[in-house]
């Protein structure tokens, strides 16, 4: 998976992608979940990531697929029962990922108290990048986040509405498992998430680190 650091290009190859739940209170509410205590973490397969300018795969087995645009964190080091304050520097920098989700499978899941696996792990359900902007050139604390269908809002966001910062989150998951060079971690989506449908434009872009760009195409 080709990204840009600079003008550079990088080959991002996680061992795993973790994603938080209900990172942004506002999505919990529109979820109608109770806020969480602690991170709430689940994983997604490398194998979801998908380039800039590709084509997220609709399945069949699905009616609604929805979208959630999320800051990701790409870790530069072994990162193992880590404090908050040494958590920035086992960093490597930010991108943007979204969350694409079979929300109709992952509510089947939800009522049998089973994984979100399926409805999260399809190929192309991740789409990255265009860039990993470094660690120390931005203040992930504090951008605009968002997300357009055909050129129109669905999601508007800041970084500043998460309920858990970086450094929470990148400690507590080091203490359940170690992260390696290269893990990404996909820190929440702000309110606003919604089904894409065949032939959609979608551009999900966070503040300072740029717009990327993919389409929706439905599996005949």
């Amino acid at each position: 998976m080709i990204l840009l650091v600079g003008d550079r290009p990088f080959d991002l190859r996680p061992t795993k992608i973790v994603a938080v739940a209900r990172n942004y209170k506002a999505h919990a509410e529109e979820m109608n979940v109770d806020l969480p205590k602690e991170p709430s973490l689940f994983l997604k397969p490398p194998s979801s990531l998908l380039a800039n300018g590709g084509e997220v795969l609709l399945p069949q087995s699905s009616a609604r697929i929805d979208h959630e645009v999320e800051l990701a964190v790409v870790m530069k080091s072994r990162a193992k029962r880590i404090t908050t304050e040494y958590v920035k520097e086992n960093v490597l920098g930010y991108t943007i990922l979204v969350d694409i989700t079979a929300r109709d499978i992952q509510a089947e899941a939800k009522k049998s108290g089973m994984p979100w696996t399926v409805a999260k792990g399809y190929d192309t359900f991740a789409p990255i990048g265009p860039r990993i902007v470094p660690v120390d050139e931005i203040d992930e604390k504090n951008l605009d986040i968002w997300l357009k269908i055909n050129g129109v809002y669905k999601q508007r966001g800041n970084t500043n509405q998460m309920i858990f910062t970086v450094e929470e989150i990148v400690s507590h998951i080091s203490h359940i498992m170690t992260l390696e060079p290269l893990d990404v971690i996909a820190t929440g989506t702000p309110s606003g998430v919604g089904p894409m449908h065949d032939g959609d434009t979608i551009e999900a872009g966070i503040e300072n680190i740029g717009t990327l760009r993919f389409k929706a195409a439905r599996i005949h």
